[in-house]
């Protein structure tokens, strides 16, 4: 039976269904081949997707798309374009700390990349630099809006793996930081390779001025996340207050969101998220196949059948498949169906489920820049104007630097579990 619910599955997916009816239609041949009653696929889907924790993806989906569209990250990236900007090869520095930021408010790569693409493409191509290097900057920096907290993805493995949230955000941190670090290191030598030019110093009366005007937005990820981290709200509070915070500065002080405008982010973030709950939902269905004929543990005893318990061999395998899934599947799709399989693997070995679901979620973010299935890029192609194979070429040497990052936290868990230590005790 687990080889009809995983062919079922990757058959339907070549003849090009939709991952979320894939997963579903695969588990209900294997529930109508063993006369498993039917009532249960709707019972399973509800139960799947009425986690409280859920609540969050829509809100910070919303909030990230207020942020992107409702004049707030232009004014943070106009700040750090006016502060960083003015040594060579700024622009790109800025590019990617603005991604950092603005994914510390939307926790979606796609909208982080989307804010800075439109904000920074045309000024970097103003000041002459190659337009395939450019947007691969900024694809590959929006991965990252995936991994710095928020995180939708992160959600979606605390409520599979039955861990704590803030937990997860708090281990993103460091790693997320690395990433962005190791994209700026070549961000800058890549700058001075090809002489790209500095933005001209600003009076300090200007860079005063775009500060103030910016401090609203500045304090947004202060809000959210010292507000998690304090426990003065829950992640699911937090989003929703993000949602609100962000419609008070874009409506009442920048005055850049009108009704039209908020309903048409609505409508998006809705669809959006109806989409991503679908997939939870028959996903749900999926892992009662998965642990109804013990496929997880069978597929552990066969890795380490393979790898005995050698922690190095196993998170090897573990994070090539990783990897290989984020090139062919939508992250949340990809996290929901992988994360069952391998818990009882990390479990058998001894793994941290913390640092498991940060690497995990780091993987699947890499795969947001690596064709075929590169939403980042198909995002940065659209904004920049330039074709997915152009961009696609330019970004592997950055998509290298975030494999070795990668590599690093999964074989040294401190950079991952040094914050949850220090600030919640985790052992």
């Amino acid at each position: 039976m687990g080889w009809v619910l995983f062919g079922s599955f990757f058959l339907l997916l070549l003849i090009g269904v939709p991952v979320g009816l894939a997963v579903g239609l695969s588990a209900l041949i294997v529930f109508i081949l063993n006369g498993i009653p039917l009532q249960m696929v709707p019972q399973t889907i509800f139960e799947g997707s009425s986690s409280f924790a859920l609540v969050a993806v829509p809100f910070f989906i919303l909030a990230g798309d207020i942020l992107a569209r409702g004049g707030i990250s232009e004014r943070i990236l106009a700040v750090a374009e006016a502060t960083i900007g003015r040594i060579r090869g700024g622009l790109a520095i800025v590019a990617t700390m603005a991604s950092m930021f603005i994914a510390a408010i939307s926790g979606s790569g796609a909208a982080t990349t989307a804010a800075v693409g439109a904000s920074l493409m045309p000024e970097m191509k103003k000041k002459k630099y190659d337009e395939d290097f450019s947007a691969a900057l900024i694809a590959s920096s929006g991965s990252i809006g995936v991994v710095i907290p928020p995180s939708v993805p992160m959600v979606l493995y605390a409520v599979i793996a039955g861990e704590g949230v803030a937990k997860l955000f708090m281990g993103g941190f460091l790693p997320g930081t690395l990433m962005g670090a190791g994209l700026i290191t070549y961000a800058v030598w890549c700058s001075h390779k090809h002489n790209y030019p500095a933005s001209e110093k600003l009076p300090l009366k200007e860079v005063g001025k775009r500060f103030v005007s910016s401090l609203w937005g500045l304090m947004t990820p202060v809000i959210i996340l010292g507000g998690i981290f304090s426990g003065y709200f829950t992640p699911s509070e937090a989003a929703a207050i993000a949602v609100d915070y962000c419609i008070l500065i874009a409506w009442a002080i920048y005055r850049s969101l009108d009704f039209k405008k908020f309903y048409k982010l609505v409508v998006g973030a809705g669809v959006t998220s109806a989409l991503i709950m679908f997939i939870i939902g028959t996903a749900k269905i999926f892992g009662w196949g998965l642990a109804f004929y013990q496929i997880p543990e069978a597929v552990a005893k066969s890795m380490i059948d393979i790898a005995g318990n050698n922690y190095f061999a196993i998170y090897l395998m573990i994070n090539i498949i990783v990897l290989i899934a984020g090139c062919f599947m939508e992250t949340a799709s990809a996290l929901i169906i992988l994360t069952p399989i391998f818990l009882p693997l990390i479990e058998a070995v001894g793994g941290n489920l913390i640092h498991f679901g940060v690497i995990m979620t780091m993987g699947l973010a890499i795969g947001m820049t690596t064709p075929p299935m590169a939403i980042d890029i198909f995002v940065a192609s659209a904004i920049s104007g330039r074709s997915l194979e152009q961009i696609s070429r330019a970004i592997w040497p950055m998509v290298i630097v975030l494999f070795t990052v990668l590599f690093i936290c999964t074989y040294i868990p401190w950079f991952v579990m040094i914050l949850p230590r220090i600030f919640m005790g985790v052992g």
